[in-house]
This record gives C-alpha cells, sequence and structure tokens, in this order.
C-alpha cells in the first residue's frame, strides 16, 4: 500500500497515494476524479506524471481494444505500478480484456464513490478486482471442476468470489488472517491455480 503523503487530510477511507488516470479526455477524466476525490491525489492525462511516485494507474476505456492499448501503454510508461482498468458501465468484454491484458482487474463510472475506492485499495494490496455482477459472470461463463476441498476451504473460496480480502474473510470467519492464507494456498494447489480469480472461477456458487 503506498503510503500517505503528508498533509494530506486523512479521512474514513484509506489514502491511495498518487493515482494516474491514463484517460484521453477531460470529461471521462471527471468520473474517476470525482470517485477519488477524498482518498487520492488525481493526475490525468495520456503520459505518467514524471515528478512523483505512481502509486495506481487507472486506464479509462469504452471498447476492448482500447483496453489492450491502454494497459500497453500504462506498462510501458510505469511497468512496476499495477494497473485498473475503468470503463463507462459493467460490460464483460472489457472486464475479460483487462485481466487478460494483465490489468489488475476492473471499476466502472456506475459504481458508487466507496466501491471504486475500496476496489483500487484492494488492488493495491494484490487482489483482482471486478464488479460483483460481472464476478458472477466469469464464475458462471466457466465449467466447474470436479474436485474435493473441505467446507472450511470452500467457504473461503465463496468469499473470495465475492471479493473479500483476506483480512476481511478472516473477520467474517473469525479466524486468524494467516489461517485464511493456508485454506487459500491449499486450496490452489488443489484447484491447480495460481491465484484468486482462477480459483473464483472454478466455485460452483451456491444458489
Amino acid at each position: 500500500m503506498a503510503p500517505e503523503s503528508s498533509g494530506h487530510p486523512r479521512q474514513d477511507r484509506e489514502f491511495l497515494g498518487l493515482v494516474w488516470a491514463n484517460f484521453p479526455d477531460q470529461v471521462s477524466l471527471l468520473s474517476i476524479e470525482d470517485a477519488l476525490k477524498a482518498t487520492a491525489h488525481v493526475r490525468g492525462g495520456e503520459s505518467a506524471p514524471k515528478s512523483s511516485r505512481i502509486a495506481l494507474v487507472v486506464s479509462w476505456a469504452s471498447a476492448p481494444h482500447e483496453v489492450t492499448e491502454g494497459v500497453g501503454r500504462a506498462k510501458a510508461e510505469a511497468p512496476e505500478v499495477p494497473i485498473v482498468v475503468f470503463g463507462p458501465c459493467a460490460e464483460l468484454s472489457l472486464a475479460r480484456t483487462a485481466v487478460r491484458a494483465g490489468a489488475r482487474g476492473f471499476v466502472h463510472a456506475r459504481m458508487g464513490s466507496e466501491q471504486i475506492a475500496r476496489a483500487l485499495s484492494l488492488a493495491l494490496d494484490g487482489e483482482t478486482v471486478l464488479p460483483r455482477e460481472l464476478l458472477k459472470e466469469f464464475v458462471g461463463e466457466r465449467s466447474p471442476a470436479h474436485f474435493a476441498l473441505g467446507p472450511r476451504k470452500l467457504e473461503i473460496l465463496e468469499l473470495v468470489a465475492e471479493g473479500l480480502s483476506n483480512a476481511q474473510i478472516a473477520r467474517r470467519l473469525f479466524l486468524a488472517e494467516s489461517t485464511v492464507k493456508h485454506h487459500l494456498g491449499g486450496a490452489f494447489k488443489a484447484l491447480g491455480v495460481k491465484n484468486r480469480l482462477q480459483a473464483a472461477g472454478l466455485v460452483r456458487r451456491k444458489p
């Protein structure tokens, strides 16, 4: 997580740091500036700001080819910085392309400011973030694997599919965070996957 800048008034939400908004125009830029006005310093433009350390890149896209172009440009200019794609609405093709391009996930302009700020905070912590309605579609379009996991691992994976972080899962289930990590490690190994999004996609959600 990026450190808080001195002099910035810390509010209830965690301060994200400097966010480069890789947006093509001022109109689209206004939406992310408004969403993050209490939680980040936002610098807009199609080139990365050079004077300060960037904590996160948010790249605008309204079509899949714009996702690929924006993520590619962001990786070239800020190769070590996590990227989240920002779209105008909950569009599955944009989210799918974002994840395939190597972004940490996808958010959109119809989400509330609290939801966007929380998603970006999770992305900074290394999570893959997707709106809940799109995550369900990601799960639904994949064939479920037939595997045997204990009820605790399945419970944790279902909470992962809902977008909860390890710390939030630990609080929800009254477990130590290290225990959650241990269960997830065992689940990843059993499923033959490498990350949380892949694991969530193999879980058949209960009706």
